[in-house]
């Protein structure tokens, strides 16, 4: 099998304006960034609207081990399957963070025949969206500590202050720094630190917003800190939201690219899977469900994290319906939740995880069983996707099919890492029969339900919990946000994305445990509140042996190392 880098450049890549024309958009709705990419015009949205909607099939998954499951590769086969098909299938993803792709992760275009292309442009700054997130949050860094500077005329009390600078780098040495050392000339001493990009709440902004109108607004509703008498100070406020606007206005654009089978392919946005949404843009999601039959997007890491934020927040904002959610197991993560291996990212797999035993892949399907609960939950289809892998065993693939049929849920094995969009057939065929069935989606609570209560709600339906356990200083602050107005947001709740409870060595379904609350922050401009439970890194680090030591150009000035 080709290296992954090495099956994107032999892909013949079909021209952008037809890719663009299988989607009914014209030519002058195009911006081209070089020969692969290009932006999409707003004005498609209104162009596309009097055309029938595809169905709208959204991608997630069991646990993930710390390797991830495939659900792009997934994603990225069912769309190609779909056009074996003869159907129209458009696929819809976030963008990566070179952060991960530099570190331990990799890139994020899919895997073997069932990938975005060129890998390259998609993983390294594509057509630098992520850069202007950048430069748009740490804009309003800089206005309030300008701002407090200059007389500090709101009363914004600094050790109030909220919000953070952000690097698309994995850097730990970032994660808490003081700033405005020196003279007087230099500023306000300070204590603050680095995010990720991708954890910033510009980017979820991005990937909610509806036009820039939309994005201006709430841009200008963002939160950065509380003056002395504990209200909220907002990026309005500060005066910096319009330039803000100026600085993201490409950047709300989706970016339009193609699988290695010429499927179309919209990437726009990259919201972090723990303390936001996870999930690609609204706009680009309007653009293509009327612009395909079948409209694939992925949700981040599992269907108890990135599935309930798609139906609870994307959903809710969007106000799109899904027809069928598609689960992606993999034998090696169901062993791994039976509790008896321990996988580490970056490492090789235990060798007795390559075993036959089939009993261990029945134990760990208790995770499966919850994730199916977790989407019928929301009154939505689902379909069990078992993601091949060349050192699976027919008899642990067949427990899979197994317990989705006591389930009953349609289940396809898919080789679409192989074999690309044909080795997805059987599975597009069973989205495309789930899709046929009617529609009960819901949402798991209504917005007027206290904020506790929608806490309580998630964990307690969602993760298993048998309740939840609020620290004081946790619970002021909800009492906080209900006193300033935003009990009405639905909540994005911040957990390890590596188990189903908040303790990641807890594998499974873990029964028995409450979910703790030590902090909650809001995140205004975005539309949701966000209780952290556990200690959750916004700042990823780089790893003994990260994949920045080993990409590099060779002789001819291509990137090699890339994965």
């Amino acid at each position: 099998m080709p290296s992954d880098l090495a099956v994107s450049r032999s892909a013949v890549l079909e021209p952008l304006d037809h890719i663009a024309a299988g989607m009914g958009l014209g030519d002058h709705l195009l911006e081209p960034y070089g020969r692969a990419t290009a932006k999409i015009s707003l004005e498609a949205i209104g162009e596309l609207h009097d055309r029938p909607p595809g169905r709208y099939v959204v991608v997630t998954a069991i646990t993930p081990t710390p390797l991830g499951e495939g659900k792009t590769t997934t994603t990225v086969g069912l769309g190609q399957a779909f056009g074996v098909l003869n159907q129209r299938g458009v696929i819809a993803i976030r963008q990566p963070s070179m952060g991960p792709t530099f570190g331990i992760k990799g890139g994020a275009a899919g895997g073997g025949y069932s990938q975005v292309v060129p890998m390259e442009a998609l993983n390294l700054h594509l057509t630098g969206d992520m850069h202007a997130v950048t430069a748009a949050h740490n804009l309003l860094a800089a206005m309030v500590d300008n701002h407090l500077f200059q007389g500090n005329r709101l009363g914004l009390d600094p050790h109030s202050v909220t919000w953070r600078r952000v690097l698309d780098v994995n850097d730990r040495h970032l994660r808490h720094v003081v700033t405005g050392l020196g003279g007087r000339a230099d500023g306000t001493p300070r204590q603050t630190g680095f995010d990720i990009t991708a954890a910033s709440e510009v980017m979820a902004v991005l990937a909610l917003s509806a036009s820039l109108q939309d994005l201006r607004a709430r841009l200008g509703r963002m939160v950065v800190g509380y003056t002395y008498d504990g209200e909220p100070v907002t990026a309005e406020a500060i005066r910096a939201a319009g330039a803000m606007t100026v600085i993201l206005r490409e950047a709300i654009k989706p970016n339009l690219m193609q699988t290695v089978e010429g499927t179309p392919v919209l990437v726009h946005c990259g919201p972090f899977g723990n303390i936001a949404h996870g999930n690609s843009s609204i706009i680009a999601d309007r653009i293509g469900i009327r612009g395909s039959d079948y409209l694939i997007t992925e949700a981040g890491f599992g269907a108890d994290m990135g599935a309930e934020r798609f139906f609870n927040i994307k959903c809710r904002t969007s106000g799109l319906v899904p027809d069928a959610a598609v689960i992606v197991a993999t034998v090696r993560a169901l062993k791994a939740h039976s509790g008896n291996y321990r996988i580490v990212a970056g490492k090789p797999l235990p060798e007795d995880l390559l075993d036959e035993n089939p009993r261990d892949v029945f134990e760990g399907a208790a995770n499966l069983r919850r994730q199916i609960a977790n989407v019928r939950l929301h009154g939505v289809t689902p379909v069990v996707a078992v993601n091949a892998f060349p050192t699976d065993h027919p008899s642990e693939r067949q427990v899979i099919l197994d317990v989705a049929a006591e389930e009953g849920v349609r289940a396809a094995v898919s080789t679409h890492f192989s074999d690309g969009g044909k080795g997805a057939v059987p599975l597009a065929e069973a989205v495309a029969e789930a899709c046929e069935e009617p529609s009960e989606f819901r949402l798991l609570y209504a917005d007027d339900l206290p904020l506790t209560g929608k806490i309580d709600t998630v964990a307690r339906g969602v993760y298993g919990a048998d309740g939840i356990d609020i620290a004081p200083a946790a619970q002021r602050q909800l009492d906080s946000y209900e006193r300033h107005g935003y009990g009405n947001l639905p909540v994005c709740i911040a957990k390890t994305h590596l188990s189903l409870s908040a303790d990641p060595t807890l594998k499974g379904a873990p029964r028995g445990w409450r979910l703790p609350v030590r902090e909650v922050r809001a995140s205004v401009g975005a539309g949701f509140i966000y209780p952290i439970c556990g200690d959750m890194r916004t700042m990823p680090a780089l790893s003994s042996s990260p994949a920045a030591e080993h990409i590099d150009i060779d002789g001819n000035g291509n990137i090699v190392g890339l994965k």
